[in-house]
């Protein structure tokens, strides 16, 4: 199975994309808005479709893009039956089972939190999604949205601290960079919930946190029960839209060769090879200036920013760097040309030199 960990250092919140390898098929949880673009690259470099997008509860730190992720891949928004949440298609209710594959994620309702948080248990029981309801040496709070610190014991001690004690646990938030735990861990090693620990001894350390609201919580919450849906006569346009690019895990765009050969609109070519090399064997595009990679910083005024930009060298590694120079310099309007000259040339496209 393909499992990563994402990590979102403003709200230090995980998303997480489990993938079956065989079909394909993959599920993306607790996704989060301002990574949208991040975890839609991911998904294509790793040849996962998503299946759906979960969340564990309806977040109050973030919001989701859950609907962004459907708008581009047609994936189902899957939520707690009792969220409260509009615009979900698959309602998640105790036991049902979401399948990626031949792979298979179980939700356990764990209240607390909030009323509908859930943890997803993979089929064989090796690894858990706690959400906030069980976190690394801690839990999730309980003083807002139906929070409840009884029920939060049972769900954890009834439904989670029940796995096999080899079981990893994954948590939707870790403010310290801890990144994973296990049941065997967390029964014995956490202070608000360990074997020893009763129900009363957590009910009074919960109603004496005395913690501040998130700072997006009017924010997020009204946006998370619309599964991240922007308001009416919100502004739907993202990223860049001079040419048919892609964005990488690498936080750039590309342009594919064939796509700059049949662009049909002015753009500036800057070829960061050395001079020998612009004029070697693999030639140029017509048309490039050669502006060096070691020189790019200090000519970057040379180039117009109302026209936009394509970087080339010889594979796409070099000129990926003077695209995030070239960002950093002021330069909105840009992409690397994917594969550079090496593609360009094998694809049988026209040269100079």
């Amino acid at each position: 199975m393909i499992f990563r960990q994402l990590f979102d250092p403003a709200s230090s919140t995980y998303t997480y994309v489990l993938g079956d390898p065989v079909s394909g098929e993959a599920v993306i949880v607790d996704p989060v808005l301002e990574h949208r673009q991040r975890d839609a690259a991911l998904l294509r470099e790793l040849r996962l479709t998503p299946v759906a997008t979960l969340e564990t509860h309806v977040h109050a730190d973030h919001v989701t893009s859950a609907w962004w992720l459907k708008r581009e891949f047609g994936c189902a928004i899957g939520l707690s039956a009792v969220s409260g949440a509009e615009g979900v298609d698959r309602l998640l209710r105790h036991d049902d089972r979401v399948r990626f594959g031949s792979r298979h994620l179980q939700v356990r309702a764990t209240p607390g939190h909030t009323r509908g948080c859930i943890t997803l248990v993979l089929d064989d029981a090796s690894l858990a999604l706690t959400g906030d309801c069980l976190l690394i040496r801690g839990t999730g709070r309980t003083d807002f949205q139906q929070g409840d610190a009884h029920a939060m014991f049972r769900s954890i001690r009834d439904q989670i601290l029940t796995l096999p004690g080899e079981c990893v646990l994954y948590p939707a938030h870790d403010y310290r960079g801890l990144t994973s735990t296990s049941v065997a861990e967390e029964r014995r090693c956490n202070p608000r919930i360990a074997d020893t620990v009763g129900e009363e001894d957590f009910i009074g350390y919960m109603r004496n946190l005395n913690l501040p609201h998130p700072k997006l919580l009017e924010v997020a919450v009204p946006a998370n029960l619309r599964v991240g849906q922007p308001a009416v006569g919100a502004d739907l346009a993202e990223g860049q839209d001079w040419a048919p690019l892609r964005f990488t895990v690498a936080g750039i765009w590309e342009i594919e060769p064939a796509g700059l050969a049949e662009l049909r609109r002015d753009v500036q070519l800057v070829d960061v090879r050395a001079d020998d090399e612009f004029s070697g064997p693999l030639g140029h595009i017509r048309g490039a200036r050669v502006m060096p990679l070691e020189t790019i910083g200090a000519r970057a005024g040379e180039l117009s920013r109302d026209i936009p930009v394509v970087a080339v060298c010889r594979s796409g590694a070099r000129s990926a760097q003077a695209v995030v120079l070239l960002q950093k310099a002021g330069v909105r309007q840009i992409a690397n040309l994917a594969g550079g000259m090496l593609r360009w040339v094998a694809e049988h496209h026209p040269v100079e030199g």
